[in-house]
């Protein structure tokens, strides 16, 4: 099967490719995001973003797009593509691709007349810049090549109008020239890897509309600095590279660098391939520390986010150094937090209550990944410390009652997962006793007596296990309900009825206070009301308030955000659940659920998995384009499930 190849009549129908993005990141924070057809549709696309922490914790748009422009007999042919008012769409330069490819590099193929050129990129890793290559297939007689750079320099969520406090000086560079057009922004350099002649000829393109903007209720037009334009020739069978980066680089040295990125990549020609290149996609290197981002592209690294999507981004793909040297930083700081209090330049949100819970369940997928063994060794004291943490109250929002559960105020501030908020104030305020806190709490405890459970420690383990017994007995008390499934949260004499996905924890975690049977009917209200072919349902439509369809304004987003919206990422929960509960014969059952998640390869960003799902049919990808814990969970389901298969 070939995932991601387009042809000529999808490629020029502009309802159908435009909704199709592709994403290409560097792997330190920087990426290349557009839509197949080089149209970009938000204002976080462009051809080189970058994080500039001199200025902000922010991504920053330099090179927003590239109008390349073939001339033949002095007539000019341009293949770029804007929007402006109206629906009014100009060079339309995608009437000229025949195919578009991005099993390797994302390819595309034009044609305009007896001339036949491709167009490759490729992103440097852990190195502010992109390549272009261009190879001349075919042609009949001399052909030019033209380039019209795009230039922003603005925050990734700004955008830019035309303004006298631009400086539109030039230097030349080897094979090109810099510019840097606001104080504080790093020089762009542009360079090819041959000689090529550049024409000043200052001009602001005024009006460029982002579609995707405009539909989320944003602001939505920009105007956008083109210094003038290169040109060049080229020669049947010839390839030119261009270079955009924040340094300048030998001409000389393109070709090699190219070569050697190109033999880095992973080709995406299997639905594994695809989801590994994705996740990779999401590492983060700031010098000596590794982290996770959440998602591309706006999402920062946030630190639930990150223990979630962790195991799968890393160990369901082989690479066991990669989750220790993300953990090993996450450690740091979380050590850091614990004994000061104090949150993090770079990890976001890392004072949440259940951070630490889902610090210890991505260390208990290294264990199983590993080896118990392994895990108690590198990490043993910092789960006891975590544990110990808690016990004795020192979070400031997580209480350990007298009967073994826990408790977080989540009335004023959002404390979950299901963050959505409205003037700072939560939209659902899950308060008290939360269902998947005290689920992954009493896994906790478990978990981190089965690593006390040897002679020196008997006494530590006697006594994490005394308190995990008093925890199930309360558990049960508190969530299970007379219909068979769990209570949301409950707050005092208030119990929330709500079905929601957040019980799934109680039935999938390694260590559960239920027994089978209760966790087989609680099972069977999740996949009848909460399980779609896009992941799982924030709520239930038979549940006061379910919302499906993540349109409209920002304020009707975030009131659908947790209402009705299918999330991905719950499929992991849902797989150990159910395999917990039937075994191998669930095996056939979830591989057909994955069938919903290979299509997603197609749509939306390439290769990737968005953010979350219309709750009902047809299921559309909204949201972030490409989302760390729907990737991972989905790559841990396809680990987890073969690994059956060769039982």
């Amino acid at each position: 099967m070939s995932y991601l190849k387009f042809d000529k009549s999808l490629m020029i129908n502009l309802e159908q490719s435009l909704p199709k993005e592709m994403l290409r990141t560097n792997k330190s924070g920087a990426y290349h995001c557009t839509t197949i057809v080089d149209c970009n549709t938000r204002k976080q696309h462009g051809l080189l973003v970058i994080p500039i922490p001199e200025l902000d914790n922010d991504n920053h748009v330099l090179l927003s797009s590239l109008d390349e422009t073939v001339i033949q007999h002095g007539a000019p042919f341009n293949l770029g593509l804007h929007k402006y008012q109206g629906d009014c769409y100009s060079p339309n330069g995608h009437k000229y691709i025949r195919e578009f490819n991005c099993e390797s590099v994302p390819q595309t193929v034009y044609r305009v007349g007896g001339v036949i050129l491709t167009k490759e990129k490729v992103f440097i890793s852990h190195e502010n810049r992109i390549l272009i290559k261009y190879t001349l297939v075919d042609a009949h007689s001399e052909t030019t090549l033209q380039f019209r750079p795009f230039l922003a320099f603005r925050n990734a969520n700004s955008l830019c109008i035309e303004n006298d406090q631009i400086d539109k000086s030039y230097e030349i560079a080897e094979n090109g020239i810099s510019c840097c057009l606001y104080p504080g922004y790093p020089r762009l350099y542009m360079q090819f890897n041959k000689q090529v002649s550049f024409t000043y000829q200052p001009n602001w393109n005024k009006g460029i509309e982002y579609i995707k903007d405009q539909e989320r209720g944003f602001e939505y037009k920009e105007d956008l600095y083109v210094p003038g334009y290169f040109e060049l020739p080229i020669k049947k069978g010839e390839s030119i590279i261009f270079s955009a980066g924040v340094g300048e680089i030998k001409p000389r040295s393109l070709a090699s660098m190219y070569n050697k990125e190109i033999g880095m990549r992973t080709c995406r020609t299997s639905f594994f391939n695809c989801l590994k290149n994705s996740a990779q996609q999401f590492y983060l290197k700031r010098g000596k520390d590794n982290y996770l981002l959440a998602g591309y592209p706006w999402f920062k690294v946030r630190a639930r986010d990150s223990f979630i999507a962790l195991p799968g981004c890393t160990l369901a793909i082989g690479d066991q150094n990669m989750f220790e040297s993300i953990m090993n930083t996450a450690e740091k700081a979380l050590k850091h937090f614990m004994a000061t209090g104090e949150s993090d330049a770079v990890i976001q949100e890392i004072d949440t209550p259940d951070t630490l819970l889902w610090c210890i369940w991505a260390l208990q997928q290294y264990a199983k990944e590993t080896s118990l063994n392994t895990c108690t060794a590198k990490y043993g004291k910092f789960i006891e410390s975590i544990i110990e943490y808690i016990r004795k109250g020192k979070h400031p929002n997580l209480f350990l009652h007298e009967n073994g559960l826990l408790y977080s105020n989540g009335k004023e501030k959002v404390i979950s997962w299901m963050n959505s908020a409205r003037y700072g104030h939560p939209i659902i305020p899950r308060s008290g006793y939360l269902v998947e806190f005290n689920a992954l709490w009493y896994n906790a405890l478990r978990f981190a007596a089965s690593i006390d459970a040897d002679e020196a420690h008997d006494v530590k383990a006697d006594i994490l296990n005394e308190l995990a017994d008093k925890c199930a007995i309360s558990f049960k008390d508190m969530f299970l309900n007379d219909c068979g499934y769990l209570y949301d949260y409950v707050d005092g004499n208030y119990a929330d009825w709500s079905v929601r996905p957040n019980m799934l924890f109680a039935l999938s975690l390694d260590y559960s206070p239920l027994d089978k049977k209760e966790r087989k009917i609680a099972l069977e209200v999740v996949t009848r009301e909460l399980l779609t072919p896009k992941g799982i349902r924030t709520l239930s439509p038979k549940s006061h308030g379910y919302n499906p369809t993540y349109v409209g304004s920002q304020e009707e987003r975030e009131n659908a955000y947790h209402q009705g919206t299918s999330r991905p990422w719950l499929m992991g929960a849902y797989t150990d659940a159910y395999l917990k509960v039937f075994g191998f014969s669930g095996v056939s059952f979830l591989e057909r659920m994955l069938i919903g998640f290979e299509e997603e390869m197609s749509n939306n960003c390439i290769g990737s998995i968005s953010e979350l799902f219309d709750g009902n049919p047809p299921f559309t990808g909204r949201g972030a384009i490409s989302f760390a814990a729907n990737v991972g969970e989905i790559l841990r389901v396809l680990n987890l499930l073969k690994k059956y298969n060769h039982i």
